[in-house]
């Protein structure tokens, strides 16, 4: 007995420590692509969001997603279409996992580099990306969104997209722009 209880402890550890590495990995993947992954608090969403912002309905995009709590904030509160982007396969898992606990309609997340995304439909796109990635990405932006889009970038300002600049809430330690 006290054989298969040491047994079962054994592989109690390795399987932990086999997620753990796999967990780590993806977080790595995430990072060597471009941008780590860093939760953005409800509270500081409470603050970046508003009804003028996201009407029902609006398609939302979030670029780089992470574990969705974005894409599930706009969805549940203001009861819009929500997509998510992310390159890591882990997290994106979760997202889809947590959706169908959920039963959320109008939420979907995509494994995708952002630069594949399709950004022309979208309404609202929520960005908290590393400068150099913003960068980039400016240029997919200008060229691909529709006419009246808004671009949130939370944490840093788009470089090349500064003459579009709306308003700027001003936080530490992340600034939003719009």
């Amino acid at each position: 007995m006290a054989l298969l209880f040491y047994f079962l402890l054994i592989l109690f550890e390795l399987i932990f420590v086999f997620f753990f590495a796999l967990f780590s990995f993806s977080l790595l993947w995430s990072s060597l692509k471009g941008s780590p992954y860093v939760p953005t608090s409800k509270k500081e969403l409470d603050k970046i969001f508003s009804p003028r912002l996201l009407k029902k309905n609006s398609r939302f995009l979030e670029l780089g997603c992470g574990d969705g709590r974005i894409n599930f904030y706009v969805n549940r509160k203001y009861h819009c279409q929500s997509k998510g982007v992310d390159i890591n396969p882990l997290l994106i898992f979760y997202d889809r996992i947590k959706v169908q606990f959920l039963k959320l309609k109008k939420v979907d997340f995509i494994i995708e580099n952002i630069f594949n995304a399709d950004v022309s439909q979208a309404d609202v796109i929520y960005l908290f990306l590393m400068p150099k990635l913003l960068k980039k990405l400016a240029i997919k932006l200008k060229k691909e969104t529709k006419k009246g889009c808004l671009v949130i970038s939370h944490g840093f300002a788009v470089q090349g997209m500064e003459k579009k600049l709306i308003k700027k809430l001003a936080r530490k330690p992340f600034p939003t722009y719009y």
